[in-house]
């Protein structure tokens, strides 16, 4: 079984006061029998370095270093103290008019400085209504993942837009034909797709975390604002660990 990871991400919130929320998590879950990730702004990535927690940058460019004015690559997450680095969350690709190629291109620096990239997929409102679900993650599945990626540097987290936020959360039925092709797609590219593990994200809060998490190939969480307190984001720990033992 793969081992389950509660990923949150803190996007453009939190000041060093809020770091007391982890000193709460971690009174509750500092030797959990799942993966924890924590994505602060950039700004607090050395300043977590006590916690018991993986730290990863929500972004970094493409290019090792240069004038990139108010970038930060790879190599300095890294440096900062992180493991890990979110690539192509939709509010990038949105926002700042990513396309597949440059997620592929930023995973990819995010391998060569020795971080595990969490890279983000997913289809709109408009692409649901339509059904074109299935044919938007495949071009995304295609074109953002690096040849090179393994079980052990690449994580994917399916996250319908439309669902982030909202409070919309998509059915049981629904996440679970996504993360299915998904591991197919995975399976069929790479020797270890098998053992890739697939996050679901959109609205996962602790009031539906357990049935999300009993759906096959769900394999833990890329959680937004109920991540900010420890006391929104533990109970859906306490649900993918109890979601591991299974």
């Amino acid at each position: 079984m793969l081992r389950k990871l509660a990923a949150g991400n803190w996007k453009m919130n939190g000041l060093r006061a809020n770091l007391a929320e982890l000193a709460k998590l971690e009174e509750k879950h500092g030797d959990a029998g799942v993966d924890i990730l924590i994505c602060p702004p950039a700004t607090l990535i050395s300043a977590c370095e006590d916690t018991p927690f993986d730290i990863g940058g929500q972004d970094c460019h493409m290019a090792t270093s240069g004038a990139h004015t108010g970038d930060v690559s790879a190599e300095m997450l890294a440096d900062a103290g992180a493991s890990y680095v979110l690539t192509g969350h939709s509010e990038r690709r949105t926002d700042h008019g990513e396309t597949d190629a440059m997620v592929a291109a930023k995973s990819q620096a995010g391998y060569d400085a020795g971080l595990i990239a969490v890279i983000c997929i997913g289809e709109t409102l408009d692409e649901r209504e339509a059904g074109t679900t299935l044919s938007v993650i495949d071009t995304q599945l295609a074109g953002s993942i690096p040849a090179t990626a393994d079980a052990e540097n690449t994580v994917i987290a399916y996250e319908p837009v439309w669902a982030i936020g909202t409070g919309k959360v998509p059915t049981l039925e629904q996440i679970a034909e996504v993360h299915a092709h998904i591991r197919a797609r995975l399976t069929e590219r790479f020797s270890d797709g098998a053992e890739m593990r697939i996050l679901y994200g959109g609205s996962v809060k602790g009031s539906n975390a357990a049935e999300i998490f009993s759906v096959p190939n769900v394999n833990g969480a890329l959680v937004g604002g109920a991540s900010l307190k420890a006391a929104d984001f533990s109970p859906i720990i306490t649900a993918l660990e109890a979601a591991s033992n299974f």
